[in-house]
């Protein structure tokens, strides 16, 4: 497809990388530039979207299936395109961001897929941004290795027929880049610039070596936001000459909107569409933030306590089953998110049990493969999708036809038994400050006590100490959670860090930004509906 030159991108506020032109080169910026021009205004007219659907969340405390689209859910005749054979087997997922070790060992880890992530995992600084894309070109290349200058330990990639094949995740519609403007000084979308770059550079090569340009999608949170990204594909496939339905994507039901247009987005989608997965922590973020307003029953506990066997999680990875095996999806199960330890084996044997009943119970429910946040987790989600799977690639024949929920079981959140504790809030004011600190360095993956951190625990974690102020919620301990109360754990918890720290290292760190920054985002009357927006803005590079 020819397309008249678009406006040229400025790159802004960004010091120049060893490397860079690789990646942003002419015709690949000429690219993201037509993506923008053509899809940027449509994706601000469903930003808009999101917030006339939040208020009207807000005055009614309910959601239900949509009943403009009843007639694509009752004709049974249509299914997502078939998988092609490199995402037949996905039985085990592993999840990063894209700095070369993290690339070369998510490769070589023995998962069947690995997420390759620019989104919650990554912290967007420009380094990250750009250097992101030049290992997954290197991966491809075989031009990449790695060499740890602390420990003199080297990575290489074993050979092409036992490397995890690559499921890319872009950034959310919601955040832009910063660093890449328009003539008139708007940033491109930052999932734009992810999708455009990566998939200029690599669509064709992923052809040659019998795989292809696939995606993550996050934060989607309605069928009209998966057409938007359809729309591109499709135009993206044009404009570079590949066949239409190279592309495929697995969309994250990560928001509590999405989970009642589960069959709409694969709709949408069909053509590119290859499954869906089951996103914990920022669900039950979603459920907080378009509930806020709903009292009580709307409360949730501790998030170690909502347990994917709690009713109304139970509810929606049930139907996400369904849906899928009905329309002939994969079904992505979550994720586990432990970190072992070098030192505790009893802390491992415990975790490690907990992480085989858990990916036991989603085999059993008819997933076809589920996520890990680990290398040495690998083999224990294997173990279990391999026995109930066997010799076949997924359970796609398994449909689910026993699974009946209706729309009041994806909210019945007071079916939980447990209630908020103090000691949940002093986790969710920990995790707060400890992932933050470590985003504003360039990190957005952390092991804090002995778990996988990313975006969504931090997000879950400042939305329930914000619901439980607004809500007067009394802890286990007799205690009502107030502004006053989240100020002194918080402060407890840096004059803890700093004890633990030292005095240098503290000085040195970001401690009392984040610490600010969490209070600001948990303490605000007006709530802010992504903490990685006013972050971003304190992000250097």
């Amino acid at each position: 497809m020819s397309a008249p030159a678009p406006s040229p991108l400025a790159i802004v506020d960004a010091e120049p990388l060893p490397r860079q032109e690789e990646v942003l080169s002419e015709t690949a910026l000429a690219f993201v530039a037509a993506l923008h021009r053509r899809f940027t205004p449509r994706r601000d007219e469903l930003l808009a979207r999101r917030a006339e659907r939040r208020a009207e969340i807000a005055r009614t405390s309910t959601l239900d299936f949509l009943p403009e689209t009843a007639a694509i859910r009752a004709d049974d005749s249509w299914q997502v395109a078939p998988a092609p054979p490199a995402l037949e087997d996905r039985r085990v997922e592993i999840t990063g961001p894209t700095d070369r070790k993290m690339t070369i060992n998510a490769l070589n880890s023995g998962a069947k897929v690995w997420l390759a992530d620019f989104e919650d995992a990554s912290a967007p600084t420009w380094e990250n941004v750009v250097t992101g894309q030049l290992s997954l070109i290197d991966a491809y290349t075989r031009s990449i290795d790695f060499t740890d200058e602390r420990t003199g330990k080297t990575y290489a990639l074993r050979p092409d027929e036992e490397l995890a094949t690559v499921v890319m995740r872009p950034r959310g519609w919601h955040l832009d880049e910063r660093h890449l403007t328009d003539a008139d000084g708007t940033p491109v979308p930052g999932a734009l610039v992810d999708f455009g770059l990566y998939f200029f550079h690599n669509a064709k090569r992923l052809l040659e070596l019998g795989k292809g340009p696939y995606f993550y999608l996050p934060k989607t949170e309605s069928h009209l936001e998966a057409r938007l990204w359809n729309d591109v594909f499709v135009f993206a496939q044009d404009y570079l000459g590949i066949p239409q339905g190279t592309v495929r994507a697995t969309v994250l039901i990560e928001t509590i909107t999405a989970a009642y247009e589960m069959e709409e987005i694969l709709y949408e989608l069909r053509d590119h569409a290859s499954g869906l997965n089951a996103g914990r922590w920022d669900y039950l973020f979603s459920i907080v933030k378009n509930f806020r307003d709903g009292g009580p029953r709307f409360v949730l506990p501790d998030r170690n306590a909502v347990t994917m066997t709690a009713p109304f999680m139970r509810a929606y990875t049930e139907l996400l089953v369904r849906t899928c095996h009905k329309r002939g999806a994969h079904a992505i199960g979550g994720m586990a998110a432990f970190i072992p330890s070098r030192r505790d084996q009893e802390v491992n044997k415990v975790a490690f049990e907990k992480v085989k009943a858990d990916k036991d119970r989603e085999a059993d429910d008819g997933f076809d493969g589920s996520w890990v946040a680990h290398p040495d987790l690998v083999p224990i989600a294997m173990e279990s999708f391999d026995r109930v799977l066997g010799d076949r690639p997924n359970q796609k024949d398994r449909l689910r036809e026993d699974v009946d929920v209706r729309a009041e079981d994806l909210i019945a959140i007071d079916s939980l038994d447990a209630r908020p504790t103090y000691a949940g809030l002093v986790n969710a004011v920990q995790v707060g400050i400890r992932y933050i600190e470590a985003w504003l360095r360039g990190l957005g993956a952390v092991a804090i006590f002995n778990l996988m951190e990313d975006a969504a625990t931090a997000e879950i974690s400042r939305s329930q100490i914000w619901q439980w102020i607004n809500a007067g919620v009394v802890l286990d301990n007799g205690e009502r959670v107030t502004a006053e109360l989240a100020r002194k754990v918080a402060a407890e918890e840096l004059a803890d860090i700093r004890a633990e720290a030292g005095e240098e290292a503290f000085a040195a760190g970001n401690w009392q930004q984040a610490h600010d920054l969490l209070l600001k985002v948990a303490l605000d009357e007006d709530y802010a509906d992504f903490l990685t927006l006013p972050a971003y803005e304190q992000l250097k590079g």
